[in-house]
C-alpha cells in the first residue's frame, strides 16, 4: 500500500469543505465569554488564596 501525498491532499480538502466554519459574530461572542470566565477564575483564586492565607497566618499565629 503506496502513501500518495497528492491523494491526503485531496481528502484533506474534502473533510474541510465540510466543516461548518464558526460566524465572526460566533467567535467574538466566544471569544469575549473566554476573558470574562478567566476574569472570574482569577478574581475567584484571588479571595480564596487570601482567605487560606489569613486562615493559615491566624492558626499559625504568624503576624
Amino acid at each position: 500500500m503506496a502513501f500518495s501525498p497528492f491523494k491526503f491532499l485531496q481528502e484533506v480538502r474534502s473533510e474541510t469543505a465540510k466543516v461548518t466554519w464558526p460566524t465572526r459574530r460566533e467567535t467574538t461572542i466566544t471569544t469575549i465569554m473566554v476573558f470574562v470566565m478567566v476574569a472570574a477564575a482569577s478574581i475567584f483564586f484571588f479571595a480564596a488564596d487570601q482567605m487560606i492565607r489569613v486562615l493559615i497566618t491566624f492558626v499559625l499565629g504568624i503576624h
